[in-house]
């Protein structure tokens, strides 16, 4: 284990295949680095202000953030890589179809993946509700959308594959379109509800009452649906990249 004398970046197994010496994440040589710095020129140096120092947090925070999502092994099987370019033509064509379909209930609620969001709905009701009645009621769409967020960093930055890291994001987007038809009901509650509850129940219709922001319930509906679009979209252009650069690796071999 070593920590930058630059960025305090601190090696870790997943970076044995980057040299030794050598900082995976600003990538200066530790030796070069600390000579400089105990050299003649360190005196004639200013003293780094606060400004300084923040700025220098605040880029090599920026560089980590690089570095872990943009992060890919330096070997792929061929058959991994493949299996992923596969899966990765599902998800696109299978996000254009959200897309495509704007807010339209019949065909997200229709989708298998409504009925695989619908347990993390619920229990983020249970979750939030120690915060308050609204929380408790927020918490249902709320945690449906974490919930692929969390996944994504686990992906990420404990198992270091930031492909499927690609496709929690496209799960998140997805979440996103799929509570902008539940919203844009909110003033008309017509959406059937589970175990058959009454329209007292609806989670949107509720929420918007309460904030007095009903007759724009198409408006946010709208906008939640452009964010999971965006965040769809997002994940085609970072799951793209990664197999792009792993088929450049094979393309070596």
């Amino acid at each position: 284990m070593t920590d930058c004398p630059k960025c305090g970046y601190t090696r870790t197994e997943a970076d044995r295949h980057v040299m030794a010496g050598i900082c995976p994440a600003c990538g200066i040589a530790y030796a070069k680095w600390r000579a400089r710095e105990s050299g003649a020129d360190k005196a004639r140096r200013p003293e780094k202000s606060y400004s300084d120092t923040k700025a220098t947090l605040t880029h090599s925070f920026w560089q980590r953030c690089r570095y872990t999502f943009t992060y890919i092994p330096d070997t792929i099987d061929p058959l991994v890589f493949w299996s992923r370019v596969a899966v990765y033509l599902v998800f696109v064509v299978w996000g254009c179809a959200f897309i495509i379909h704007g807010v339209d209930w019949k065909f997200i609620g229709s989708s298998f993946l409504h009925n695989a969001n619908l347990p993390f709905h619920e229990f983020g009701h249970v979750l939030f509700s120690p915060f308050g009645r609204f929380m408790a009621i927020l918490g249902g769409s709320l945690f449906q959308i974490i919930m692929p967020l969390i996944a994504l960093v686990s992906f990420s930055l404990q198992m270091r594959n930031n492909f499927a890291a690609a496709i929690m994001l496209w799960w998140c987007g997805q979440n996103f379109i799929d509570v902008s038809p539940y919203i844009a009901d909110a003033k008309y509650r017509a959406i059937p509800l589970i175990r058959g509850l009454s329209e007292e129940y609806h989670d949107w219709g509720n929420l918007l009452t309460m904030t007095g922001l009903v007759d724009q319930a198409g408006f946010i509906a709208g906008l939640a649906f452009l964010i999971g679009a965006a965040l769809i979209i997002a994940s085609f252009f970072w799951g793209g990249w990664i197999l792009f650069r792993q088929k450049e690796l094979l393309d070596r071999r």
